[in-house]
């Protein structure tokens, strides 16, 4: 599950953290450091650099530093120095990791992270602090909604959203009227079904039959595989992700039910493993904001630019890695570099309008991507796009709600 809001009933407001940005002395414990202009600007790096979500971490890195390297290796004139923490995917470790970044190297910025739950130890101290901090791809609810503050900005998305694009897919279906919904059960998988519900089951004549849960991160699907044969549903909604995602599509294909129960979800169910999969998921859909061969030309640019400087294939987490560039380098230009200047730099980066690979992207009230979710049809190694499953999909209205952003 996702933390509890930590700090949701705090006095921190943009009054404060603008102040903070201004004076010499900001919030208790987090001196504002004045820096010349001709300095480097310090960005903090926060991110797996080891174990499962290492290369995760490293494409983030790696679509920033192109984003730099496109603006000529300065963002408004100003160079950057990074300092690299591996946060091993340990929550336990978050609170020690930050801060030792915030008060010990005093950055300007954060970057980070993948994991929800290491995310939200990060807000504990970048919520008080001040400190600018951007998500780069942990999809957790609070951080747009009780966690929601102006220092705190997301360029990736929300795990409700994917959830919501497919179910707009399939509730438009004739031939799809009862569900099953199977995922892990965690706070990523429970929000992207709830995503899903929330847009399946505003159709009439639709239904979830049954809800499935396996804990995370089990993947002895048997079982429910079985339960679901039983049911007979019209389709069946999934979330997964990695290696687990790899075994489940595995064993449903294996189970038979790939040809009479067609399987969709979110688009991380497919997405980076498909090699894997051996063939497994051929044919399946699945919705995401982001997808293989998306005929625009800034991703064409993009794809090209980022297999010849890193020689690999950009993949979402780069295309997230990059947007982070693109708004830190929007803000600090409407401010001339001068990241004293947090006001005029805050709404700069709310207001910025992102040429981004994955097509225009917006932020909310609530600093969350308003953004296209596209239909992705995989298509031997790629997860092909076949249209817009969602045209400028914002963020889950109780979260939206749930953000008490001071004015």
């Amino acid at each position: 599950m996702a933390d509890k809001a930590p700090g949701s009933g705090s006095n921190f407001s943009r009054r404060g953290f603008l102040k903070a940005g201004a004076a010499a002395a900001g919030v208790a414990g987090f001196p504002y450091i004045a820096r010349a202009q001709g300095a480097k600007i310090k960005v903090g790096l926060m991110l797996p650099y080891t174990g499962a979500y290492a290369p995760l971490g490293i494409a983030i890195e790696n679509g920033f530093r192109l984003a730099l390297q496109e603006a000529g290796g300065k963002f408004a004139g100003r160079e950057l120095e990074f300092i690299k923490v591996d946060d091993e995917s340990e929550p336990p470790k978050a609170t020690d990791n930050i801060n030792r970044l915030v008060t010990r190297d005093k950055v300007d910025m954060v970057l980070g992270t993948v994991h929800s739950g290491v995310a939200a130890g990060m807000l504990r101290v970048t919520r008080e602090s001040g400190t600018l901090h951007i998500i780069p791809n942990a999809g957790f609810a609070p951080a747009a909604g009780p966690l929601c503050a102006p220092n705190v900005f997301r360029t990736s998305f929300s795990n409700w959203q994917s959830g919501y694009a497919m179910g707009e897919v399939m509730a438009k279906r004739s031939n799809v009227k009862n569900v099953v919904t199977l995922a892990w059960r965690y706070a990523a998988g429970e929000e992207s079904v709830k995503g899903f519900k929330d847009a399946f089951l505003k159709a009439q004549g639709k239904s979830v039959v049954k809800e499935l849960w396996i804990p995370f991160p089990n993947v002895e699907f048997q079982a429910l595989l079985t339960e679901i044969a039983s049911i007979k549903p019209d389709a069946v909604y999934s979330f997964f992700a990695g290696g687990g995602a790899v075994k489940y599509i595995k064993d449903y294909n294996q189970s038979g039910l790939m040809k009479s129960v067609p399987l969709m979800g979110a688009g991380f169910l497919t997405d980076g493993v498909l090699e894997a999969m051996g063939g497994a998921a051929e044919g399946m859909e699945t919705a995401l904001h982001y997808g293989d061969g998306l005929e625009t030309p800034k991703n064409k640019a993009f794809r090209l630019a980022y297999a010849k400087t890193f020689k690999l294939q950009p993949d979402v987490y780069a295309v997230a890695g990059y947007d982070s560039g693109a708004l830190f380098a929007a803000g600090l230009t409407a401010v001339k570099g001068d990241m004293g200047a947090k006001a005029a730099m805050i709404k700069a980066m709310e207001k910025a309008k992102i040429d981004s690979p994955r097509g225009p992207m917006t932020l909310s009230r609530a600093h969350n991507p308003i953004h296209d979710h596209y239909l992705r049809k995989v298509v031997g190694n790629e997860n092909r796009v076949m249209g817009i499953a969602s045209k400028a999909l914002g963020d889950d209205p109780a979260m939206v709600a749930a953000c008490k952003m001071p004015a």
